[in-house]
């Protein structure tokens, strides 16, 4: 099979105006951006308002292994396979970071015959978005610290800024920092740090803004900082939000691509799963709704997570009601789910592993059958798709088929990576017929719940906790941000993504234990708070031998080693 560089780089492509006429979006509405993208004009959310309204469907997972479930991959076979059983997908992606580009993850275009082209476009700096949320989260740094250096007229406590810089690179040693070293014209120092630019509350606020006057409002809302008598301090204070917003007006256009089939791909923002929703934007999603039939979107990490964050947190946002959740299942990844394996992301899967054990996987599903649950609990109907790797053995596929089937829900065995739409297609079909099932989708707590109450929600319902147990400084925090009007902000659990649990080692679907949470943030702006459960990396760090050690340029100018 030909290297997914190689795939992209010989998909035959519709001119970009082409795919956005496909999508019933007039000329005037769309800006290429050379060959490989363009703008959509968020003019287009009310031009296509009276077109019919597509089938929405979020595309999650089991909890994953370090390698990865392919949730993106089977977005796009999906979205791709719609046009074999003659309807029109459109599919919504997060755009790549160039920090797990460039580390061991590798790209986000998808894979094989099921990708976003041209790769290269997609995976090194796109229509440079990314570097406007960086742009504008630093000039809020920068005006944080001028306004200290000027004679701090707010009087920001130094000792309670939250707000550190953001770049876009993996790089350890910037976790923590001092600034302000030198002379008396250096600024004043102090202790602060660097996040990854997906870590950003800026990109939550640009995913999760319905219009311009909506992301000028919600920037104007972030809290950097509290005064030193415990009130806090936001960028309208700072009167840094207008010049945020201007750096920020062309990224909230949302990316128009295509897939290796030509389905239009609306590719767009990508915040952190850990700390933030983990979910492409809500503009791309409004417009895209009107494009086709089906619109598929993807959420990160596991059900537990991204898919819990989609519908508590995105469909507050854009007011948008799922039909359906595809829930992406590996053989590999449910028995890693067994507990008896170790599995290291950039290393060989044990050869233990790879051996044929039907057994292994009906142990390990104890963890599909929590996500399964997790779906239904907000009233959507799941299906379950069997992302087939070549090693995979048939007695296998069909255990996860049959474990779906005592949960009463269909799981087709999908080959989207070597077959593209084709592989995908019967999948389709168990889309459209579980659209066909009116959804009862229902947020899984009111807006009303006190916060720590919302907390205790997610954590019995969606990790199987027994309950939470709050510190001293977690229960401090949470009576301030009820006090300060926050209490009815949905919350954004801050945990490990490797496990239901808060604990990466404990797979399966862990029971008998509680939920500790050590302290509670505010993402004002973004409009969640979201309680720490361990200790979240928000700066990755390089491996040994990160993927960019591969990535070059040949003779004839091209990228070679990008994956």
């Amino acid at each position: 099979m030909p290297t997914d560089l190689e795939i992209s780089r010989a998909a035959v492509r519709k001119p970009l105006p082409d795919v956005a006429a496909d999508m019933g979006i007039p000329p005037e509405l769309f800006e290429p951006y050379g060959r490989a993208a363009g703008k959509i004009s968020l003019d287009a959310i009310e031009a296509l308002a009276d077109r019919p309204r597509a089938k929405y469907v979020v595309v999650t997972s089991i909890t994953p292994t370090p390698l990865g479930e392919g949730k993106t991959t089977t977005t796009v076979g999906l979205g791709q396979a719609f046009g074999h059983i003659g309807k029109r997908g459109v599919i919504a992606v997060r755009q790549a970071s160039m920090g797990p580009t460039f580390g061991i993850k590798g790209g986000a275009a998808g894979g094989g015959y099921a990708q976003v082209v041209p790769m290269e476009a997609v995976n090194l700096h796109l229509t440079g978005d990314l570097h406007a949320v960086t742009s504008a989260h630093n000039l809020l740094a920068a005006m944080v610290d001028n306004h200290l250096h000027k004679g701090n007229a707010l009087d920001i406590d130094p000792l309670q800024i939250a707000w550190r810089r953001v770049l876009d690179v993996n790089d350890r040693d910037l976790r923590q920092i001092v600034t302000g070293l030198g002379g008396r014209q250096d600024g004043i120092p102090r202790q602060t740090g660097f996040d990854i630019t997906a870590a950003s509350e800026v990109m939550a606020v640009l995913a999760l803004a319905r219009s311009l006057p909506d992301l000028r409002a919600r920037l104007g809302r972030i809290v950097v900082a509290e005064d030193r008598a415990g009130n806090p301090v936001t960028a309208e204070d700072l009167h840094a939000a207008g010049a945020m917003c201007v750096q920020l007006r062309d990224a909230l256009q949302p990316n128009l691509l295509q897939t290796t089939e030509q389905t239009p791909a609306l590719v767009h923002c990508g915040p952190f799963g850990n700390i933030a929703h983990g979910n492409s934007s809500v503009v791309a999603d409004l417009i895209g709704i009107h494009g086709g039939d089906y619109l598929v979107t993807e959420a990160g990490f596991g059900a537990d997570m991204g898919a819990e964050r989609f519908f508590n947190i995105k469909c507050r946002a854009s007011g948008l009601t799922p039909d359906a959740a595809v829930i992406v299942a590996t053989v590999r990844g449910l028995k890693a789910h067994t507990g008896r394996y170790r599995v290291v992301a950039g290393r060989p899967l044990p050869e233990e592993m790879l051996a044929e054990n039907p057994d292994d996987v009906w142990l390990g599903a104890a963890n599909l059958r929590r996500q399964i649950a997790n779906v239904r609990a907000h009233g959507v109907t799941p299906v379950v798709a069997v992302n087939a790797f070549p090693g995979d053995h048939e007695s296998e596929k069909q255990a996860i088929v049959d474990v779906a089937a005592s949960e009463g829900v269909r799981a087709v065995v999908a080959t989207h990576v070597a077959k593209g739409g084709k592989g995908a297609a019967e999948l389709a079909e168990a889309v459209v017929e579980a659209c066909r099932t009116p959804s009862e989708y229902t947020p899984l707590y009111a807006d009303d719940l006190p916060l720590a109450d919302k907390i205790d929600v997610v954590a019995r319902r969606m990790y199987g906790a027994d309950g939470i147990d709050l510190s001293r400084t977690a229960r401090t925090q949470l009576e301030t941000y009820e006090r300060q009007g926050f209490g009815r902000l949905p919350v954004c659990v801050a945990k490990t993504h490797l496990s239901l649990s808060d604990d990466p080692s404990r797979k399966g679907a862990p029971e008998g234990w509680r939920l500790p949470v050590r302290e509670i943030r505010l993402s004002a702006g973004a409009g969640f708070v979201y309680p720490i459960c361990g200790d979240m990396r928000t700066m990755p760090g390089l491996s040994s031998r990160p993927a960019a050690e591969h990535i070059d340029i040949d003779e004839a100018g091209q990228v070679v080693g990008l994956s």
